[in-house]
């Protein structure tokens, strides 16, 4: 395969988002950073994200100017999430997107994304789009409550060449990039299509809701852990948010989740780090 894209290879860095701020001046726009090892990786709501060194995939996009206003920057969520719902379906893995930005295969998670922004004025001047994507690792820590990989999710069960499969994704990326960030587009089928991957959508559910912490919002992971079914490894005794049953029924336009609560009927609308899934 010819490489399309620019991408860098690096053999260890503590996190490829931190690497890619480090250099950012210096990196053109859709470039690639793309690392064997991570020490310090991360994800949503400072959450580690952990890899055997070679298996994975654990890379950055940078993406200079791209023309959106803040309101409109959950278009990238949108965007990066689909790009790694098609690359596992080219792979025959069927992958849904738990809101906000985590891909899961079933029950169990693949891939995580972390979007970091930087603002000039109303809008975003530079986003680095972070992406862990398990493809080989077979074996993970104990710790870690329901991971999974290409090479477990998959008929075959030879291992996939990294290399190639970050050159497929970003073929995959690259034309939703262009797509849907330029002038004038109609973004409405991005929101469909999305919608359409969503997971749990319309399915009875239970959430915690922490909006009425103080600041509005819990300052630790979305994904909570019960005692009946393990997710993060928080302990339910830790839990501080308020219970309730519910069904996720869409999205605002600024991309907030909607959900409607079956204990008053009525929909409610929840940003990051607002609401937690029991799984």
């Amino acid at each position: 395969m010819s490489k399309k894209h620019d991408i860098i290879w690096l053999q260890s860095v503590d996190s490829t988002n931190e690497e890619a701020k480090r250099h950012i001046s210096d990196i053109d726009n859709l470039s690639v950073l793309s690392a064997l090892e991570q020490t310090a990786g991360r994800g949503q709501r400072g959450n580690t994200w952990t890899s055997t060194p070679g298996e994975n995939l654990m890379f950055s996009i940078v993406l200079k100017d791209p023309k959106i206003s803040a309101r409109d920057q959950f278009v990238l969520n949108e965007i990066a999430s689909l790009a790694v719902v098609d690359f596992l379906s080219m792979h025959g893995i069927s992958a849904r997107i738990k809101w906000p930005n985590d891909i899961y295969v079933g029950s169990k998670k693949i891939c995580g994304i972390l979007i970091e922004n930087s603002l000039h004025g109303s809008a975003i001047s530079s986003s680095i789009i972070g992406i862990g994507l398990n493809i080989n690792q077979r074996n993970f820590n104990v710790n870690l409550p329901n991971p999974t990989s290409m090479v477990l999710c998959r008929a075959e069960d030879s291992p996939l060449d990294i290399h190639r499969c970050l050159e497929e994704f970003m073929d995959i990326f690259t034309s939703l990039h262009d797509r849907f960030l330029s002038s004038a587009c109609d973004l409405s089928p991005l929101r469909q299509r999305y919608l359409s991957s969503l997971w749990r959508l319309g399915e009875p559910s239970r959430f915690i809701d922490y909006t009425f912490l103080p600041g509005g919002h819990l300052d630790g992971p979305m994904n909570i852990c019960t005692e009946k079914v393990h997710d993060t490894g928080i302990p339910s005794s830790d839990q501080t948010g308020n219970e309730f049953p519910g069904i996720i029924r869409g999205l605002s336009p600024t991309g907030n989740l909607l959900i409607e609560d079956l204990s008053t009927g009525l929909t409610r609308e929840f940003g990051f780090k607002e609401i937690g899934y029991i799984l």
